[in-house]
């Protein structure tokens, strides 16, 4: 209950709310003038517009599963709870120190990513200002927004979304009004196109830029109905999401031409976008471009800030973590603390680098954001499984098929390539050729082990407190796995 005199922020999110949340964590228009030409130039080139449709059935089906968790979980804990209601208790806490590990590495990649193309942008315009300080900025300004209550960082980002989907879309409008519908050409979903050569890098690029949209299970206690709104949020963010970039890549491909846009997309890399935007919106929809570009990666640093620390407010609840990063404030209902921690860690990392002399991008921003979105989509497969595992425990009552054997199947399945996918071809997502980088991988599952023995060592050590593992977000218990004897009243409350 609140001290103060103020109203609680509990139930201030509406669906709308969270899908502002999510959308911004996988930040559209970044998405678009990085990864995409790089699937260009690298993966099938004209055949990408279909990889991010099939990404997004994909992930509907992966939403479809989640849902049935969420419902259960009440629309909070994220993958730790999904993962303690389906798994059991040692695999919840292998996946929530993968979580923290992998939300926190890719808020500190793209804070990186952020000072650096802020630096860019301005000294285009005149302006030189040092990465370090363009950061700085940016990561105060998170601060602030994470310590508040996550109402006004919806209404941010709600503001900041708008901006860089009207730019992308008066770019699809300018487009079409140009070429009419050869800006539509069929050569990128026809077989031979979207299945040919290079379409299993285009495949990874095009699961990597939905990150962050499962994201909506961590805000259920700030819901006003989570059990409708954080499904629902999760749905169209998916539709949101995946047909948007569905469609802005196939103008793309209209307005350079199937045949050329890997050769193009090979030659000028990030400044494809910006050299359509000066084609087809002239020099005032490029430099628009360019600012939104800037913000877009402000909105996903603040998104994922926030789904990082209230994973650290979740851990903390169960003794996972420090339990005063848990605390929530009595005005704001944030969980404070854990932004503050989650902010210091940034900050601490972004003056590793820069005292280093390394670069905010080709060395931060691609080894850190690459390691947290793999552990990411590692983490939405088990949380497909998650889902499997209830239905095999009979956990969910009658269910449906649909809902809890084939959506989550298919969805882990492709989520397992997707994951396989990146492994294999971590090099090009980081383009990085250090050794130490294309190590980093290796960090996930050495987490995960660390989690599962620290579980085992709890079973035996504290039972009472292991047996509270995720019981504040579970529906009914989690038995143990059959080939182990659960302990006696081994129950979550």
């Amino acid at each position: 209950m609140s001290t103060s005199g103020s109203p609680p922020a509990v139930g201030r999110l509406g669906t709308g709310h969270i899908l502002f949340l999510i959308v911004a964590a996988a930040a559209p228009l970044s998405a678009m003038v990085g990864t995409v030409p790089l699937a260009f130039a690298f993966g099938d080139g004209a055949g990408v517009p279909a990889a991010f449709l099939f990404a997004g059935v994909t992930l509907l089906c992966f939403s479809v599963g989640y849902a049935v968790s969420a419902r259960r979980t009440g629309g909070s804990g994220g993958f730790y709870a999904s993962v303690a209601d389906g798994l059991g208790r040692p695999p919840a806490v292998a996946a929530g120190y993968v979580a923290l590990l992998s939300y926190n590495c890719a808020t500190v990649g793209l804070a990186g990513a952020l000072g650096y193309f802020t630096q860019l942008v301005l000294a285009a315009h005149g302006l030189t200002v040092s990465w370090e300080w363009c950061a700085a900025v940016g990561l105060v300004l998170t601060a602030v927004l994470g310590y508040r209550e996550i109402a006004l960082s919806a209404r941010v980002l709600a503001l900041l979304m708008l901006g860089e989907i009207g730019v992308l879309a008066a770019l699809d409008v300018a487009i079409l009004v140009r070429h009419g519908l050869h800006a539509l050409p069929t050569q990128s979903f026809s077989p031979h196109t979207a299945a040919g050569h290079g379409a299993g890098v285009s495949l990874m690029f095009a699961f990597v830029s939905f990150i962050g949209f499962e994201s909506a299970a961590l805000y259920g206690k700030e819901a006003r109905d989570p059990k409708r709104s954080v499904p629902r949020a999760t749905y169209a963010a998916v539709v949101l999401i995946a047909g948007f970039y569905a469609l802005t890549s196939w103008l793309a491909v209209g307005a350079i031409g199937g045949d050329r846009v890997r050769e193009v997309a090979g030659k000028q890399m990030g400044d494809l976008f910006f050299v359509l935007g000066d084609d087809f919106l002239g020099t005032v929809g490029s430099t628009g471009l360019q600012i939104l570009l800037c913000t877009s990666l402000f909105a996903a640093t603040l998104a994922l800030h926030s789904a990082a620390n209230r994973y650290a407010q979740v851990l903390g609840e169960d003794g996972l973590l420090p339990a005063g990063l848990a605390a929530e404030h009595p005005r704001y209902r944030s969980p404070h603390r854990a932004s503050l921690a989650q902010s210091a860690l940034t900050a601490v990392v972004l003056a590793g680098f820069a005292l280093a002399g390394l670069d905010p991008y080709a060395d931060l921003t691609t080894s850190m954001l690459g390691l947290g979105t793999l552990g990411i989509v590692a983490l939405q497969a088990l949380a497909a499984l998650s889902v499997l595992g209830l239905r095999l425990r009979g956990a969910g009552g009658k269910g449906h098929w649909w809902r809890e054997v084939a959506a989550p199947l298919l969805g882990f399945l492709g989520l397992a390539a997707s994951v396989w996918l990146v492994v294999g071809n971590f090099d090009m997502l980081t383009g990085s050729p250090s050794k130490v980088i294309a190590e980093l991988p290796w960090l996930l599952p050495l987490v995960a082990l660390g989690g599962l023995a620290y579980a085992a060592r709890l079973r035996t050590a504290d039972s009472a407190r292991y047996r509270q593992l995720g019981a504040r977000h579970t529906a009914t218990a989690v038995p143990e796995p059959r080939t182990a004897p659960a302990l006696s009243g081994d129950r979550h409350a």
